[in-house]
């Protein structure tokens, strides 16, 4: 391999080097990395406020959606629906309260119930519980996870569910 030296070009003896490095540290030495550390530090505040915001607006926008006037039902990842109230929504989770489900049941012989089979669908009597009398005796307000909410619907003052809830409490059960 032959290595050649370029020519330089003329320049007065006694004359700067004009060089990136010498522009750095001609004006102070830490003015670049200063620069270069606000607009790092502008650009993530600016990050920050702008998933700040979106998580501000989804949630206002998801809570506008609902008609706290009226009950929704909240349908769920594991096939369950729950009907009540919901009075808040945000990222990680949906609060609802007044809460009934759907209950089937099916009739053996006479007054006796029976779990149904998943096949069995004749003779099957579906009712409306109040969340509550359970076993375990839950309070009647519920934190699901947003993740297992598929989604939620309003609904209307004279469908089935919202008429047998108004029954359930004109009857006094509440």
């Amino acid at each position: 391999m032959e290595f050649r030296q370029q020519p330089q070009s003329q320049r007065p003896v006694g004359s700067p080097i004009a060089s990136p490095v010498a522009a750095v540290t001609a004006d102070g030495g830490g003015s670049f990395l200063a620069k270069l550390l606000t607009v790092f530090l502008i650009l993530a505040a600016v990050t920050f406020i702008g998933v700040y915001l979106s998580r501000a607006v989804g949630s206002l926008t998801s809570n506008s959606a609902v008609n706290g006037k009226e009950f929704q039902a909240v349908f769920l990842t594991n096939g369950q629906v729950y009907f009540g109230k919901v009075s808040k929504v945000d990222s990680s989770y949906v609060k609802l309260t007044n809460i009934y489900y759907l209950q089937v049941t099916a009739a053996a012989n006479g007054s006796q119930t029976v779990q149904p089979k998943a096949s069995d669908t004749a003779n099957q009597q579906v009712s409306l519980a109040k969340l509550g009398g359970e076993l375990h005796g839950p309070e009647d307000t519920m934190f699901i996870s947003r993740q297992q909410v598929l989604f939620w619907e309003n609904l209307k003052s004279d469908g089935k569910v919202a008429k047998a809830i108004a029954d359930y409490v004109a009857q006094g059960k509440k």
